[in-house]
């Protein structure tokens, strides 16, 4: 069994900035890329960013410049730092989490950036 448990969604203003966290752990042996995707309402869930074990990134270009990942391999947690938050920004995020063949995902935390 493996838990995500997601921290620091919220509401901020346009320019605004916000920083996610989402901890793994349980039956994490063979923890690999961990990542953020949003889905707004009415929309498909979408990539934010990756980063795998190794460090390499991946980000949508809808964020690029604005938000880092970044992750601590011995708290097996992954921080999404947001920066110059839009009102399109306004989703729910959600930690996702690679171990071995399978596909993880927290529960979620609301962004919304107000205009």
């Amino acid at each position: 069994q493996v838990q995500l448990v997601e921290s620091g969604g919220g509401l901020t203003q346009t320019g605004g900035s916000l920083r996610l966290s989402c901890a793994a752990s349980g039956s994490i042996f063979g923890l690999g890329a961990m990542g953020w995707y949003r889905q707004a309402p009415g929309k498909q869930r979408e990539l934010v960013a990756l980063i795998t074990l190794g460090l390499r990134l991946t980000y949508a270009d809808s964020v690029k410049g604005r938000f880092t990942i970044a992750r601590d391999n011995a708290k097996n947690t992954v921080y999404l730092q947001m920066n110059s938050l839009k009102p399109e920004d306004t989703a729910v995020y959600y930690c996702y989490a690679r171990l071995l063949t399978a596909d993880y995902w927290g529960q979620g935390t609301q962004v919304t950036v107000s205009s």
